[in-house]
């Protein structure tokens, strides 16, 4: 006859199974959902690419790119959430669910280990699953000043241990291009010049401050970057 210990033995190894089946139905629901964004991205790259090349062809003075050139994809969805508030991962495991159209761009900054896809629009739910291009400002990797927005209880959490002059790396359809940080610096909400057009190609990435803050955050963290290659940018407080 089984005693009262082996049967709760036998409960506790029934319920043991029974999560690791959830959790590994999780994990290959969001393998699925990021391989088949990563197909999306991948057939818009080569549309964009094969549409430039059929309308100007390789640059003058640039040899065509290699026929074995990989094009460009988004994450694999293994975010590192180590950081990230207790809320934040819920509602980044809840976004995993819902349908978006394939990324604009992917970001990465590979001091904070960060590799992340740049969707459009700055919504919750967006903003949930990816960082989000800010409306009206032009898109990552075209001329002028591209706003990125991102949780600093999430994605964007990392910003707090960057530095001038560290690295940013954009893939697009067109290919990868490297940025560096100029400068970092704490605005009010309201101060919306960070967005202003800027000459040659500007990555200001916008996030809520301070990082860990209890409730909502009252300030901006702004972290602008600029092309490698182009000219600094003049006048933006750093820190």
């Amino acid at each position: 006859m089984a005693t009262p210990l082996r049967i709760l033995e036998r409960i506790l190894i029934a319920a043991g199974l029974v999560l690791l089946g959830v959790w590994g139905a999780a994990w290959l629901h969001k393998t699925l959902l990021h391989r088949a964004s990563l197909r999306a991205f991948e057939k818009q790259a080569l549309a964009v690419k094969g549409s430039v090349e059929a309308r100007t062809g390789p640059s003058a003075g640039e040899p065509a790119p290699p026929a074995s050139t990989p094009l460009p994809t988004v994450p694999d969805g293994s975010a590192d959430t180590s950081l990230w508030s207790e809320k934040r991962i819920r509602d980044f495991r809840q976004s995993l669910s819902a349908s978006f159209a394939p990324p604009l761009a992917v970001l990465g900054i590979p001091k904070i280990g960060l590799r992340v896809a740049i969707l459009e629009g700055t919504d919750d739910l967006t903003l949930n699953r990816g960082v989000g291009h800010i409306e009206g400002t032009p898109r990552p990797g075209e001329a002028g000043n591209s706003g990125v927005a991102g949780h600093r209880d999430g994605f964007f959490r990392g910003l707090k241990d960057v530095r001038a002059g560290d690295r940013l790396e954009l893939e697009t359809a067109r290919g990868t291009e490297e940025y560096r940080i100029e400068t970092i610096s704490i605005v009010r909400p309201e101060d919306v010049s960070v967005l202003d057009p800027a000459p040659g190609h500007v990555l200001t990435l916008v996030s809520c401050y301070p990082f860990y803050f209890v409730g909502d955050a009252p300030q901006r963290y702004i972290v602008r970057a600029v092309r490698v290659g182009d000219a600094p940018l003049r006048g933006a407080a750093g820190r």
